[in-house]
């Protein structure tokens, strides 16, 4: 158990994004975190209640660049950089600090898997065997003894923890799995783009990364290693007119003997007395207003009229279980504390 009486000293590598943001509202109530650097390249010299007035009342740092932070000062580092730029940013971190990166710089273990879905060589090999892909319900011991923790993403969140224990516990085949997935717009990030203008958005629905999305691999990689074979997934992803929230609707086909009830057992058993995650009562759906603002994972489990088909639905809120929530439930972990400290929040409704 970490030392709870001394602070932990924490700095966020990009603050001014969503889930920069969303870090520094959950470590404010964190009782043993001070937050003493936030860095944003473009923002830089502000201070923080000018980029996001709701934080203006908390006396946090101004914002620096990553240059001028200085490493002997912190115990953790939370990266909520652009993709592709964390890479040689925790190459140049000093060795003994922990390290949560929110991008998909280290979500992949395999190199040239990397480099053909993200368009560049990875900038960091040698680091990737300090790497924990940080799923916590169903990699604590991984992520307990690493130095740098990769924190999935949000849609490949909403999925492998329905589907790895189910591949595990083989009740479902590896083959013919759909994931049809819903994400607020937040998961598209706080950089103007025309896309995400509230005309384009509002009163619409659309897919987007049809057939070619980077969470693909993602997804398949950590699927692969439950079912002990390769798989391959139908996923598309969509984005829907709200702020935060993500569902992804999951069509499997069960293994022979298997039904919806068994699925649904084996995932009750799966997450019994874990905090965030939790299954519903049959015949119920969740839905993304239930775990607004939490760090929880609701699903639920349903027969489907297919031959041996089923169908989960589940729900995380994409910017807390999806991102920053379960980046530090990492930290939690990694450092010995309670798993819940911080971000044991209820949801919020309406």
């Amino acid at each position: 158990m970490a030392n709870t009486t001394t602070p932990i000293r924490v700095g966020i590598l990009g603050a001014s994004g969503y889930t920069g943001a969303e870090l520094v509202r959950m470590l404010l109530r964190h009782p043993n975190v001070e937050i003493c650097a936030l860095t944003a390249e473009r923002q830089a010299g502000k201070p923080m209640a000018e980029v996001f007035p709701h934080l203006g009342r908390y006396g946090l740092p101004g914002l620096v660049k990553i240059e001028e932070v200085h490493w002997d000062k912190l115990d953790v580092v939370f990266c909520a950089l652009p993709h592709g730029t964390t890479q040689e940013v925790v190459s140049g971190i000093p060795h003994g600090l922990k390290v949560v990166d929110l991008s998909a710089d280290f979500r992949l273990t395999d190199p040239a898997e990397y480099a053909a879905w993200y368009g560049h060589e990875h900038r960091a090999v040698d680091l990737q065997k300090e790497v924990a892909y940080g799923l916590t319900e169903l990699n604590r011991q991984g992520v307990r003894k690493a130095r740098v923790v990769a924190n999935p993403g949000c849609y490949p969140t909403s999925a492998l923890l329905p589907l790895m224990p189910l591949l595990l516990g083989e009740l479902i085949e590896p083959g013919g799995i759909i994931i049809d997935a819903k994400s607020g717009v937040s998961g598209a990030g706080r950089d103007a783009k025309q896309a995400n203008l509230f005309s384009e958005v509002s009163e619409g629905f659309n897919a987007y990364g049809v057939g070619h999305h980077r969470h693909m691999p993602e997804i398949e990689q950590e699927l692969r290693l439950a079912a002990g074979r390769p798989v391959t997934v139908s996923f598309t992803p969509h984005l829907v007119p709200m702020n935060r929230g993500m569902m992804s609707t999951i069509y499997v086909r069960m293994a022979d003997g298997a039904n919806a009830d068994d699925l649904r057992d084996a995932l009750v058993k799966q997450y019994e007395g874990e905090p965030f995650v939790g299954v519903v009562p049959a015949g119920v759906a969740p839905a993304t207003r239930h775990v607004r603002g939490s760090n929880h994972c609701l699903m639920g489990v349903f027969p489907d009229r297919t031959p041996r088909g089923a169908i989960i639905v589940s729900v995380i809120d994409n910017l807390v279980k999806g991102a920053s929530g379960q980046a530090i439930q990492n930290m939690n972990v990694m450092l010995g504390l309670g798993e819940t400290t911080g971000i044991d929040q209820a949801p919020m409704f309406p």
